[in-house]
């Protein structure tokens, strides 16, 4: 044990030690960082850059003569415009698009109504912000017409006063009674993170355990090594000191990647994190009142201001936290973490064992990578069913189970289910690391032989 120890902290010591490791550890966070933050500060700019959009309405039924000149029925923004042009061929505008300015041209077919199609020319691909904003204004002012033609008076009076917009908040019961905010996104989130994390470092440092393996191999430096200490110890010793760099830059990304997030909204979106107290999110009030018909009938609509929906849904987010428990999640992600790198490494050891390059390696990687690619797959179905039979059984099986009930953490697993999950990778990674063993003992004094799944057969039946 003491043999193995030194090889761990070689292991540990040399890797933390390398500018590689120093220089990720200080871009990780970072990157994590701005993968969180940017996307919505970059969501929160607006487009300033007006855009024109050139109507052609054969229908006429688009398109009003209120002010005498032709006007089109889709509402205009503050940055997106319309001009109905008449007496105007497409093939026209076509040729001489460029040079009129428009950013698109919309073009209204006589059968819209038959159809139900438009189409929409551009020399660029429109955005998504105004081909939606096109698709549900047409919709709408159809929807009215037809509307209007069954003839009910007071129409824009009568769609003003239904129109609704429900905002459904989850509140989840615990074992005690209490009332606790949810947020479904939250937790998926949370989950998807957590899976795609655990994937991302059995990928990243079983792929170094391999490289290790195959560059001490190349150099005859295991030829010395494998004269002192036994096999199984030395790549226990190499598995278990890159487990723990893995976990080591892991902490310290967790821990500045937190810091970097609340100095950048207190730098960047002050006027969003100071709206509203945690304290008055976290109160239980949704049904503290009956509200009167009357009210809702004349509540104003101020509370859409861009500003307020911002801080309503980053102060939601911070309460929907009680809903979870961050201490088990996290318990059950470095757990899931050690015991689902040790499995995979083990297996990365044996093939870095039966390589003499990197290249001989990849005939051997489909079958280590196929269970965590499939892996993947399952977590995005269990997202949506986390209670299902297809995310119970690979939560279950060993080699999926680190991502699987990962994502199933946050939507509170049952502990027998998590016991179970938990005996079964411990008593598989025991299985794997003796077969390991037995192929790594006679694969790392392999040289220039090529090697197949036929050879490690025999070497795992071979005797002490």
């Amino acid at each position: 044990m003491s043999k193995t120890f030194l090889i761990v902290k070689r292991e540990y010591i040399t890797r933390v030690r390398k500018k590689s490791f120093l220089i990720m550890s200080a871009l990780g966070p970072l990157l994590f960082a701005a993968f969180m933050i940017v996307p919505g500060y970059l969501a929160s700019m607006e487009d300033t850059d007006v855009k024109t959009v050139a109507v052609i309405d054969n229908s006429l039924i688009l398109t009003t003569y209120d002010t005498g000149s032709p006007i089109s029925v889709i509402p205009e923004t503050k940055y997106l415009k319309f001009k109905v042009i008449e007496n105007t061929e497409l093939e026209v505008l076509k040729k001489n698009f460029s040079s009129t300015g428009y950013y698109a041209v919309l073009f209204i077919p006589k059968n819209i109504l038959a159809s139900n199609k438009t189409l929409i020319y551009s020399n660029k691909q429109p955005s998504l912000e105004v081909t939606s904003h096109i698709k549900h204004s047409i919709e709408n002012e159809i929807e009215k017409q037809k509307l209007t033609a069954t003839e009910i008076e007071n129409l824009d009076e009568i769609l003003q006063k239904i129109e609704t917009s429900i905002k459904v908040s989850n509140i989840k019961w615990t074992k005690d009674g209490e009332d606790k905010k949810s947020n479904t996104g939250l937790v998926m989130g949370i989950g998807y993170a957590s899976g795609l994390l655990i994937y991302f470092f059995i990928f990243l440092f079983g792929a170094q355990v391999m490289r290790g393996v195959l560059e001490e191999k190349n150099s005859r430096i295991v030829e010395v090594i494998i004269s002192s200490v036994k096999p199984l110890q030395l790549m226990m010793g190499k598995i278990i000191g890159i487990g723990l760099v893995g976990l080591t830059q892991f902490l310290i990304w967790i821990v500045f990647t937190g810091v970097l997030v609340v100095g950048a909204q207190k730098l960047i979106m002050p006027e969003l994190t100071q709206q509203m107290p945690v304290e008055q999110i976290v109160s239980n009030d949704l049904f503290s009142d009956q509200i009167p018909m009357e009210a809702i009938q004349d509540q104003p609509t101020e509370g859409n201001d861009e500003l307020q929906a911002g801080s309503e849904f980053i102060m939601d987010i911070l309460g929907s936290f009680e809903s979870i428990n961050p201490v088990k999640i996290l318990i059950a992600f470095i757990f899931y973490f050690i015991f689902g790198f040790l499995l995979y490494a083990s297996m990365f050891a044996v093939v870095g064992a039966a390589s003499d390059t990197e290249t001989d390696t990849h005939q051997f990687m489909l079958p280590i990578t196929l269970p965590l690619i499939l892996g993947i797959f399952v977590m995005m179905s269990t997202m949506n069913n986390p209670d299902g039979g297809l995310a119970f059984w690979f939560s279950m099986i060993p080699f999926t189970s680190p991502i699987v009930m990962m994502v199933r953490m946050p939507f509170e697993v049952p502990l027998w289910e998590l016991l179970l999950s938990g005996s079964i990778l411990i008593i598989t990674f025991i299985g794997m690391t003796w077969v390991s063993a037995k192929i790594y003992r006679t694969g790392i004094l392999m040289y220039g032989k090529k090697v197949n799944y036929k050879e490690l057969w025999k070497w795992l039946k071979y005797k002490n």
